[in-house]
């Protein structure tokens, strides 16, 4: 009886010490916050002396409730991608704080980054630790939705009202492998035609009796290969109705396809279904990437981005199926394919480079325009997409992406991932241009990952706000090709969403 008393006048203590109601097992919570925007940070972590690991949820919250470690002072190692804190007189990077059931504990976390960390798009728990503490979430399932533990490289598209997100292999909860032909679900849109992405974007899966996320483009003559979709779009059909369409190929493992083509959604039985193949040598003519939509020439095309708009074709359905129908931006002669050192450039008659839509011709890229100028054929003046750092000069050679037309900026801009840098295909860049088609001339890192990869980012621009001055852009946050040994619990292999603020003086390369 006596040791009850004692017990309790303890905790009456801790409670007047915390200024806040407190029980005995309640967690102690902690935040991590921007310490320009106040905004709270995920993907912090706090590490303890003997390595216990928390990772901050998308509120920026940790709840810690270590039995032993409970009223006493505990000190936490901070770290995050793209972030500092700051270091102690030992060069400690982190904080000693009283822990106390009930309390809480605020940390002040500089960012590195230009763009902002906002929050995780996918898997689960992405506010666990809120609800722990009793947080409100902004989500409406902030556990757990379609039973989605990861989700790999988003495809997005407005489809009749609504917002349609599909992502590649798709993990659960229940056994290591999940399924592999494309996952999907829908999002209601506003009259406005924009969502807010103020807390969260709230998914309705499209799921299977069990719960789970079932398969978006399940292909009955390969029902065990995987299933991957790109360049995902609205094109019109015979009759001028919209239909969704996308480009799937059907693989045996990465880099090795099997089949591909070009499927449509069947708005009935909500799947996509094949609407035709494509020669398997096939590499250009045909959808993906992320595209636009572009009036030119008194006509409706589809501009594919993969990394770079240098592939179109009418905004119709059957030329989207039609290999023939397809251009590809070059500065190669008509009719031409490239071949190093073989490669014939088109000029005028007074030897200026002619770019230009052209069909039944090769496209060039990034690394073919270089091989044409080391092998003289083109001028680094003539090139269009030789990107590079606006700080140092060295290339940026760029993997995926994402081209969108900014009202803020009054031009057009490129969010990319680049192949190699600091961290394998985890560094992302800025870039702006007079036309989806260049010259791209320098970029700006806006996200830096320490042996991390984000890949495969896009830019949503129905999450535009304040005129475009704010956008927002998702990716692929995996240790899949960075090989990080210990990957991120929770956030491995999901999507995570950033902001970035155009009006940002650091965007603005120097002349």
């Amino acid at each position: 009886m006596i040791q009850r008393r004692n017990i309790s006048i303890v905790l009456t203590l801790v409670c007047i010490q915390t200024a806040a109601p407190c029980r005995a097992g309640e967690p102690f919570g902690i935040r991590v916050v921007d310490s320009a925007s106040g905004r709270g940070v995920p993907l912090v972590e706090l590490e303890t002396v003997n390595h216990i690991r928390f990772v901050t949820d998308s509120a920026g919250w940790v709840a810690f409730a270590e039995p032993g470690l409970m009223n006493s002072t505990v000190f936490f190692s901070v770290r995050s991608h793209g972030y500092t804190f700051g270091k102690d007189g030992l060069g400690f990077a982190g904080k000693a704080l009283a822990i106390r059931p009930g309390g809480s504990a605020t940390l002040k976390i500089k960012r590195v980054n230009i763009a902002e960390r906002l929050y995780r798009l996918t898997g689960g728990g992405i506010y666990r630790h809120s609800v722990l503490l009793g947080k409100k979430a902004p989500l409406r399932q902030p556990l757990l939705n379609g039973r989605v533990f990861g989700q790999d490289s988003a495809q997005v598209a407005v489809y009749r009202g609504r917002a349609y997100w599909f992502w590649g292999d798709t993990q659960r909860p229940g056994y290591p492998l999940g399924h592999f032909q494309t996952s999907g679900a829908t999002v209601e849109l506003p009259a406005s035609g924009r969502l807010d992405p103020t807390g969260g974007i709230n998914y309705k899966y499209f799921t299977s009796a069990s719960g789970f996320s079932r398969k978006m483009c399940p292909i009955a003559d390969a029902p065990s290969t995987m299933v991957w979709i790109d360049g995902l779009a609205v094109a019109s059909d015979a009759s001028g109705a919209e239909r969704l369409t996308a480009h799937y190929s059907q693989m045996k493992s990465l880099g090795k396809r099997l089949g591909h083509g070009l499927a449509v959604w069947n708005d009935k039985k909500a799947v996509f279904e094949p609407f035709c193949k494509f020669a398997i040598d096939e590499k250009w003519r045909m959808p993906q990437g992320h595209p636009i939509r572009i009036n030119e020439e008194k006509r409706q095309w589809l501009v594919f981005v993969n990394p770079w708009p240098v592939v179109r074709a009418p905004a119709r359905l059957e030329a989207l199926g039609d290999s023939s129908k397809y251009e590809v931006f070059t500065c190669l002669k008509p009719g031409s394919r490239y071949a190093k050192g073989k490669t014939r450039i088109h000029r005028d008659a007074d030897g200026k480079v002619v770019w230009g839509w052209k069909a039944d011709t090769d496209p060039v890229t990034q690394a073919r325009e270089k091989q044409m100028i080391a092998a003289g054929l083109l001028k680094a003046g003539e090139a269009r997409f030789q990107l590079c750092d606006a700080a140092t000069g060295t290339e940026v050679r760029l993997h995926r992406g994402s081209v969108r037309w900014n009202a803020y900026l009054k031009c057009w801009i490129l969010i990319g991932t680049q192949e190699g840098g600091s961290s394998y295909l985890g560094e992302i860049w800025f870039a702006q241009a007079d036309s989806p088609t260049g010259p791209w001339r320098r970029a700006v890192k806006i996200v830096t990952h320490d042996k991390y990869s984000f890949y495969n980012p896009v830019h949503h621009a129905m999450l535009d706000s304040k005129e475009g001055r704010f956008i927002h852009f998702e990716g692929t946050y995996a240790n899949t090709f960075a090989r990080a040994p210990n990957p991120t619990p929770r956030y491995n292999y999901n999507q995570i969403l950033y902001r970035l603020d155009l009006g940002d003086p650091r965007l603005k390369p120097a002349d």
